[in-house]
């Protein structure tokens, strides 16, 4: 305690802050992994069944859900903030908090976790893939039987990609009125030259991030077979 008071003088007076904070920071993320989860999963099945020499090969659908997962990658989160407030507002009632923060937040992150589920996918064997189909395993079957449990492991390793991504996200969000560390860090801690109230919120970030990743990492390996 004396060395948080040592090197975080202004940190260890915030207490109650920094819990609010990393309890929005996290709200944010699991709210948004969910639903961008959701969306992200089908999108990311859709171009891989779609594609040339997919199962359910239709190149009309293929190059809409792939021009717009580009486009939408493509738009600097930043800026798709301001963008899509409007939208926020109509959806949540306003483009300001946590709450609101989740509906760029979605957008941002889904097409990013649709493309790292596609390229998880297509690491399937093709020749399983064909196996399939030769016994009579319909679309469904094989999505779920064998893109899905063939390529858990993969899965699991994007998602863990997507979820440290997404909470670089929610930290930019934050510095712009989100709410979480992200606004601890900037508007208090930088905004008012207490250094070490940015640090602090770092630090959180990073212990965030560990825990993710020693998870993601657990989990595939239990899962990988081929490990």
């Amino acid at each position: 305690m004396n060395l948080l008071a040592k090197y975080f003088p202004n940190a260890v007076t915030m207490k109650g802050d920094f819990l609010q904070a990393t309890g929005e920071t996290l709200y944010m993320t699991a709210i948004t992994a969910i639903v961008a989860g959701i969306i992200g999963m089908a999108i990311g099945i859709g171009l891989i069944v779609t594609q040339p020499g997919g199962i359910l090969e239709n190149r009309v659908v293929y190059n809409i859900l792939d021009k717009l997962v580009n486009l939408c990658r493509s738009i600097p989160f930043v800026i798709l903030l301001a963008v899509i407030a409007p939208l926020t507002r109509i959806i949540v009632g306003t483009a300001i908090g946590t709450t609101a923060a989740i509906v760029p937040l979605v957008i941002g992150s889904a097409p990013f976790y649709a493309r790292q589920i596609q390229n998880a996918l297509a690491e399937v064997d093709h020749g399983v893939v064909e196996a399939a189909e030769s016994v009579g395993s319909g679309p469904i079957a094989i999505i779920f039987r064998v893109y899905l449990k063939e390529g858990l492991p993969d899965i699991i390793r994007s998602s863990v990609l997507t979820l440290i991504s997404l909470i670089d996200l929610t930290a930019m969000a934050g510095a712009i009125g989100g709410g979480g560390l992200g606004n601890l860090a900037i508007n208090v801690g930088y905004s008012r030259f207490e250094t070490d109230v940015t640090v602090m919120a770092m630090l959180i970030i990073l212990v965030i991030v560990f825990a993710i990743q020693l998870i993601g990492d657990l989990l595939a390996r239990r899962v990988d077979h081929t490990a």
